[in-house]
């Protein structure tokens, strides 16, 4: 290939990947354009046809590097400038390789596909042998590229302590037809769904552009897909008409205070903020809640060790005869020798009853990398110096039950991003939980699409278990999802900021005792599809059955 051809190709594919790259990234929140989703993967494994293996790991690469970029924009909003421009293009540039391992895998699993490293229209001729394969083999291909798809968003939950945020599934977080599915499969089967559509649409729309005479015949390869989303849609619609409403309400106070990440890392506004926090649950009580909840760090300091913050805490509970629930550091002593004591630190929500008791303490268990933890800071103790959380915390060890006895309420708590594991959630959720509760502190990012990308990531927590999920944030977004994983109260009364100071009280619906929650599907039985997903690559990776399966002409890079 000359030196011209092989600018054209570049060009050409690159400007596909770049497309599929940034129409993945405004489909999620702020932007939110749902529909981008659907076309989205598809544009960038069309990228790739055609093309040697080591190319098309390379244009998968850019897709997902643009993707990230533009998603996770907002973490430049830390107010770390140096290490919030390292945080964004390390994490953007590791995510990015799971796209390009996707569009590796899926060319090189591709039947009929002849290599013709040229431009598209070069390309092209080369893809005739694709269209021309049987309906039943490509058909199969499709559905193995929505599988590995599922299979890589289940690995990237997991490896290095995981990072599922913004599955392909979470950007049609509003579309509550398609994504009941969620109850049965968790988001992955929403991003099968996403992810089979959109590479079936390339499939026809390829098929169109080099046989436009059969445009009948091309369609085919969108009937089983769209036959899959019409059975989902009508399940979807039938459980959101049926879902049950609650008889009985628990009142929940829920407070905003707004601090800035810089303000909550400052000893000299620890006063100051927390007098402002106790101004703003004064008038929040005024509604007379059941339940008072402040977000992930609201008190300063470590709030077992503070007399004079404890002491407000029971004054304002006894004063009000009010449940509280509080984000906060803890502490606990560890076993040494040596003269002066040690600890582990923990980040942490407290359960107070209306006496003033410490009734419960939940340590988080998922602990945010270069946030909460220094990796390796053991080997490596420099790295403790890149960062402003110091030593760090440790993480705890399981969910811990809050039970609420004289309004029969047992809720959960989820600190920070743990509401964006599936499996973690589910684990937390148990036969007589009520709701979920959810305290974060996303001022690390100022006013950003942080805050809507996190909610929108915890509408599949509520709908895979069944139950409502509230949210208390430090700026936003503070509000409640129900089962279905409808939104509410995402506002302030009279006003349109959701990131400023503030209080709302909410009535979260909740089953009597004679009428207990039904678990879902997907509450009892787990990642079964994910895994099923991640077995059916691992099978054809391992074994080779993708060669005898599909018909695969197997080429070196």
């Amino acid at each position: 290939m000359n030196a011209a051809v092989f600018k054209d190709s570049l060009n050409c594919n690159s400007g596909l990947a770049i497309a599929g790259g940034i129409l993945l990234a405004v489909s999620f929140p702020k932007i939110g354009i749902a529909g981008a989703a659907w076309i989205a993967p598809g544009i960038i494994l069309a990228s790739a046809l055609g093309t040697s293996f080591g190319r098309a790991f390379r244009l998968g690469y850019v897709a997902g590097l643009v993707h990230y970029l533009i998603s996770l924009y907002w973490l430049l909003f830390m107010p770390v400038p140096l290490g919030a421009i390292a945080a964004w293009v390390a994490l953007a540039s590791y995510l990015a390789l799971f796209p390009a391992v996707w569009v590796w895998f899926c060319i090189r699993m591709c039947p009929g596909l002849s290599i013709v490293d040229g431009p598209l229209r070069v390309r092209w001729q080369s893809l005739e042998s694709y269209i021309s394969i049987p309906f039943a083999r490509r058909g199969l291909w499709l559905l193995l590229c929505a599988v590995a798809w599922v299979a890589l968003e289940m690995i990237r939950a997991r490896l290095l302590t995981g990072f599922p945020w913004n599955f392909l599934g979470v950007s049609q977080y509003g579309v509550l037809a398609i994504i009941q599915i969620a109850s049965v499969t968790g988001v992955y089967g929403v991003s099968f769904l996403v992810a089979w559509f959109s590479v079936s649409l390339m499939s026809v729309t390829l098929a169109i552009l080099l046989r436009p005479q059969r445009m009948r015949f091309a369609m085919q390869d969108l009937l089983l897909p769209l036959l899959m989303l019409a059975l989902v849609c009508a399940n979807g619609i039938t459980r959101v008409l049926e879902a049950p409403v609650g008889s009985r309400t628990l009142r929940v106070a829920l407070v905003q205070p707004s601090i800035p990440q810089t303000l909550i890392w400052d000893p000299r506004e620890n006063s100051n903020r927390f007098d402002q926090l106790l101004a703003l649950s004064k008038e929040a009580l005024a509604s007379d809640p059941d339940l008072l909840v402040w977000p992930e760090a609201a008190v300063p300091n470590v709030l077992r060790y503070e007399p004079e913050s404890i002491e407000a805490v029971r004054e304002l509970v006894r004063n009000h005869k009010v449940w509280l629930v509080l984000g906060a550091d803890d502490a606990v002593p560890k076993q040494t020798t040596g003269e002066k004591p040690q600890y582990d630190y923990y980040n942490s929500a407290f359960l107070i009853n209306p006496s003033g008791e410490l009734i419960s303490v939940y340590r988080k268990e998922k602990l945010v990398i270069f946030g909460e933890y220094v990796p390796l800071a053991r080997w490596l103790p420099f790295l403790k110096y890149l960062t402003p959380i110091g030593e760090g915390f440790s993480a705890g060890r399981g969910a811990v039950p809050f039970r609420l006895p004289e309004h029969g309420v047992s809720l959960s708590v989820l600190i920070c991003f743990e509401d964006a594991f599936p499996q973690l959630a589910r684990h937390y959720v148990e036969p007589e939980t009520d709701f979920l509760l959810n305290l974060t502190n996303n001022g690390w990012f100022g006013e950003s699409a942080a805050q809507w990308q996190h909610a929108a990531n915890s509408v599949f927590r509520a709908i895979e278990n069944g139950l409502p999920l509230v949210r208390c944030g430090n700026n936003g977004l503070t509000c409640w999802v129900d089962p279905i994983g409808r939104v509410f109260d995402v506002g302030f009364p009279g006003t349109v900021d959701v990131y400023g100071p503030g209080f709302k009280t909410v009535e979260i619906p909740l089953l009597t005792e004679s009428y207990r929650r039904v678990p879902t599907f997907y509450n009892r039985h787990g990642d079964w599809f994910g895994w099923s997903c991640v077995g059916a690559v691992a099978s054809i990776g391992a074994f080779g059955l993708g060669k005898r399966w599909i018909g695969l002409k197997i080429s070196r890079d």
